[in-house]
């Protein structure tokens, strides 16, 4: 399948490289010939949005909120071609009005590069197969009614950032006790990694989890004892929050 990615910063370069990886025919666009230089040699590379998108099935616009209108202008789709919008705040609606495609809302995040990423995603009439199929090769997503949008943009778009600062606060601990910086940084990493596979692969609540690693009288109930008592989870829970407002202003601010 041919997938054309518009806009190659940090997001859609890793959109870009996670569907390389899989073996799709890419084409990446951007003005930014620094940015398409940056990307795998593989890729086909064009600048101009409406050379790009000929013969693909999928259009993947991924630039900022405020210039998703204008790039939705530089080019024509047919009612063949889906259009997908992985801008943050940006609405069906919005992406609907201004082409001819099959509109569809996603919200990703970086982990596209590795094929870890997971998606939430919103369409009208479900999610189309060129959309599913390219979003389980890059990761995994859940469908969800696009009212739930802004907070699924903040707990998988947002949430990267906020699982890197409890990664860096776990890796500094260990350096301050006496841990190399990157031996620590490694054992932070891949303790995340490993949690998040149990989480996946077992049936087992959240909390049944936890009670799982705290043996009695062992090391991680002293540990747990400390998180509960100061109440840590709250600070990640407003962050969250902070996010599902700040997508929800910019869709006014922009009218989007």
């Amino acid at each position: 399948m041919k997938v054309t990615v518009i806009g190659c910063g940090n997001l859609g370069s890793a959109v870009v490289e996670g569907l390389v990886n899989k073996g799709y025919d890419v084409v990446a666009c951007d003005k930014d010939e620094e940015a398409l230089d940056a990307l795998s040699d593989g890729v086909m590379k064009e600048k101009d949005a409406g050379k790009a998108v000929e013969g693909s099935e999928l259009v993947v616009v991924a630039v900022k909120p405020e210039v998703v209108g204008p790039v939705l202008g530089s080019f024509d789709a047919d009612d063949g071609q889906v259009v997908a919008s992985f801008a943050a705040a940006v609405s069906l609606g919005y992406v609907r009005e201004r082409t001819d495609g099959r509109a569809v809302r996603v919200m990703p995040n970086l982990a596209g590069e590795y094929n870890e990423m997971t998606a939430a995603v919103c369409a009208d009439d479900g999610v189309p197969d060129e959309v599913a199929r390219v979003l389980d090769d890059l990761g995994s997503y859940v469908e969800v009614d696009e009212e739930l949008m802004d907070i699924a943009t903040a707990v998988n778009g947002s949430g990267p950032a906020f699982v890197f600062y409890a990664m860096k606060a776990m890796r500094d601990a260990g350096v301050e006790g006496g841990l190399d910086e990157e031996d620590a940084g490694t054992l932070v990493a891949q303790t995340f990694r490993g949690a998040a596979a149990i989480v996946q692969n077992d049936e087992r609540s959240l909390d049944e989890l936890i009670d799982a690693v705290c043996s009695p009288g062992g090391t991680t109930v002293e540990g747990m004892e400390v998180l509960r008592e100061s109440d840590a989870g709250r600070p990640f829970a407003d962050a969250v929050g902070a996010a599902e407002r700040r997508s929800v202003e910019i869709t006014e601010e922009l009218d989007l």
